[in-house]
C-alpha cells in the first residue's frame, strides 16, 4: 500500500486541474487494485441536497444525480461516515449501477468540516473490501479534503 500511496500522492500534488487529478486517482486505483471495478467521485451539488457525479472509471452509470439519503452514496452524504457493504443485495436502500456489482465502499470527503463529496468503489466480488482498502481510501479522502 505504501507504493500505491506514493502514486496517489504524486497525482494529488501534480498541480493539474482538479477534475483531471480526480480522474487520474480513479485510474490509478482501478489499475492497481483489481477488485475495484467501478471507481468514481460524487460531490455536493451546490446548495441542493443531492450529489452530482464527478470523474469516474468503469461502466457508464445512470446515477448522475443522487438525492441525499438514497442509496449507499446518499446515505453517506447524510451520515458523513464510511459505509462498507459486503453484499449489496442484502441492502434495502441500494441503487444498482450494475448487475455485476456485489460489494461497495463509500468514503466521505470533508473540507473545513463540511461533507463535500465522496469516493465510491464497486466490486464484482462479494465482501471484496478489507481494512487496508478502508484505511487507504480514508487517507486519500482526508488528503483530498485538504487540497480541494
Amino acid at each position: 500500500m505504501n507504493i500505491l500511496k506514493e502514486k496517489l500522492t504524486e497525482v494529488l500534488t501534480s498541480g493539474g486541474a482538479v477534475e483531471e487529478r480526480l480522474l487520474q486517482i480513479c485510474q490509478v486505483l482501478d489499475s492497481e487494485l483489481p477488485h475495484f471495478n467501478w471507481t468514481g467521485f460524487y460531490f455536493k451539488n451546490e446548495d441542493k441536497d443531492e450529489l452530482i457525479l464527478g470523474p469516474y472509471v468503469g461502466e457508464p452509470t445512470d446515477h448522475r444525480i443522487i438525492p441525499y439519503g438514497r442509496g449507499i452514496c446518499g446515505q453517506v452524504a447524510v451520515s458523513g461516515e464510511t459505509f462498507l457493504v459486503p453484499d449489496v443485495h442484502a441492502q434495502e436502500n441500494y441503487l444498482s449501477c450494475s448487475a455485476d456489482t456485489k460489494s461497495e465502499i463509500v468514503v466521505p470527503i470533508f473540507k473545513n468540516g463540511e461533507n463535500i463529496g465522496q469516493i465510491d468503489i464497486d466490486s464484482h466480488t462479494a465482501n471484496a473490501f478489507n481494512d487496508g482498502d478502508r484505511e487507504l481510501l480514508e487517507w486519500l479522502c482526508e488528503e483530498l479534503g485538504a487540497q480541494l
